[in-house]
């Protein structure tokens, strides 16, 4: 049992930072790759999950090892919502398809929500996104309870549609509408105790 509450820090992930603390890599020419230590100052907080290096968003970091796991573990089904630019307009039968689980390499994904939504209010993306006139596009809002390696991406591309843009706006009970890319906040209490209980079900045997 904790001696102290935990650590929990809410971060809105700029596009082009890794989610790690350090990083060995450059970019081709020698540039130093962005990562957390870039924006964040806190001793001991680690990120509970990841989101890939082209996607942007929320993401939790934490000093508890324990809630650390539950958040990133998949087997605790943990919903985290992400909006979704994609290349074409996706049929309701491709949304079906999402929803019901696609087939990838590492095997059939989970049943995701999935639903067609106007362009929302978000941030310019830096750099910009490229657009082509000659491809139309279509914003998504998917919801899913597993957290495979880019897994909305390769979910996207297996129904036909690839994607242009990924945002993820909720882990759980937590949103933040109103946090600029590159600013973090502690949790409120009230946050941190809905998070735990959201991620206090046991994983299946």
């Amino acid at each position: 049992m904790r001696a102290v509450p935990p650590r929990l820090i809410l971060f809105n992930k700029p596009y082009g930072v890794l989610s790690q603390f350090t990083d060995r890599g450059t970019e081709a020419g020698g540039t130093i790759r962005p990562t957390l230590s870039d924006y964040i100052d806190v001793p001991g907080v680690y990120p509970a999950g990841r989101l890939d290096r082209d996607s942007e968003g929320l993401l939790l970091l934490t000093d508890d090892g324990q809630l650390q796991a539950r958040i990133a573990d998949p087997r605790f089904k943990l919903p985290k919502c992400y909006l979704v630019q994609v290349e074409g307009e996706p049929s309701e039968e491709d949304l079906e398809q999402l929803r019901r689980g696609v087939r990838l390499n590492d095997g059939m994904t989970r049943p995701a929500g999935a639903e067609r939504i106007a362009a929302p209010a978000l941030w310019p993306r830096d750099p910009p996104i490229r657009f082509r006139k000659s491809v139309p596009d279509c914003w998504l809002k998917l919801t899913i309870r597993e957290g495979r390696n880019r897994q909305v991406r390769r979910m996207c591309e297996a129904v036909g549609h690839p994607v242009v843009r990924l945002v993820r706006t909720r882990i759980g009970p937590i949103t933040d509408r109103s946090l600029k890319p590159g600013e973090w906040r502690a949790l409120t209490q009230d946050e941190v105790r809905a998070l735990e209980r959201a991620a206090a079900g046991r994983a299946p045997r």
